[in-house]
């Protein structure tokens, strides 16, 4: 699809289907630095929620995948039905932000073997006790084993470092972010490389040598404007941070 929409665009388009995590492995590789501007629109898309069959969304029936890629080993259903209660309440509790993450561990470790995203929501909704208000009850929990599975937050962290290696003098990173584990990282990413010394107060004198490689561009996180909203309901939670190299 990505290769019928550039089609017009001829040679000066190379797609590259990898993870983010060897961005600059991927731009050497094609003699492709300095970068100019780089863009993260992280997360899935909503090809993957609603045509992959993977098993990102709980609206319908599929094998309890999770894997961005089929080349990957790790899947969710392996998550669920062989990690042990506590490990599954604390990748809940961490990567989700779930606060009921024991109740629903130990409703899982009761349940399995569980096999669909039909099975793993309603394990979820019984743990909860299924009220449903704007958010499904089984949101965090998704997401929760999406990020382990597709080890997002450690992509994220690494592909940051390398597209500070490639950005030329005045080149532009853009990160647009979904949740609050994303942007949070992205945040303290940008404040970190925009500071001079990173030593602790304690420290009299600067032994890192530490220089600032980035002015953040969006002092504030820019979030989509009411009409972006009702256009694309997905997008509410969406927020860009922007950093410049220097």
């Amino acid at each position: 699809m990505a290769k019928e929409r550039f089609k017009s665009y001829g040679n000066n388009v190379i797609l590259v289907n990898e993870n983010f995590r060897y961005l600059e492995s991927i731009c050497n590789r094609y003699s492709f630095r300095p970068v100019n501007g780089i863009i993260f629109d992280l997360g899935m898309s909503s090809l993957q929620l609603e045509a992959s069959g993977r098993g990102f969304s709980f609206q319908q029936d599929s094998p309890l995948d999770m894997r961005f890629s089929p080349r990957q080993s790790l899947t969710a259903a392996d998550i669920v039905n062989t990690y042990s209660e506590h490990e599954l309440a604390r990748i809940l509790q961490r990567y989700g932000e779930e606060y009921r993450g024991r109740q629903i561990a130990a409703r899982i470790v009761e349940r399995r073997p569980l096999r669909s995203t039909l099975e793993l929501s309603r394990v979820v909704e019984d743990a909860v006790g299924g009220g449903r208000g704007r958010i499904h009850p089984a949101t965090k929990t998704f997401q929760a084993l999406r990020i382990v599975v597709n080890e997002e937050l450690e992509s994220l962290q690494l592909a940051l470092g390398q597209a500070l290696n490639l950005l030329g003098s005045g080149g532009r990173a853009v990160v647009i972010s979904f949740h609050s584990l994303e942007d949070r990282l992205v945040k303290e990413f940008l404040r970190r490389e925009s500071q001079g010394c990173l030593c602790p107060p304690s420290v009299p004198v600067c032994v890192c040598g530490h220089k600032p490689k980035l002015r953040i561009v969006t002092k504030k996180a820019v979030r989509p404007s009411p009409g972006e909203m009702q256009a694309n309901p997905r997008s509410r939670s969406a927020k860009m941070r922007v950093g410049e190299r220097i």
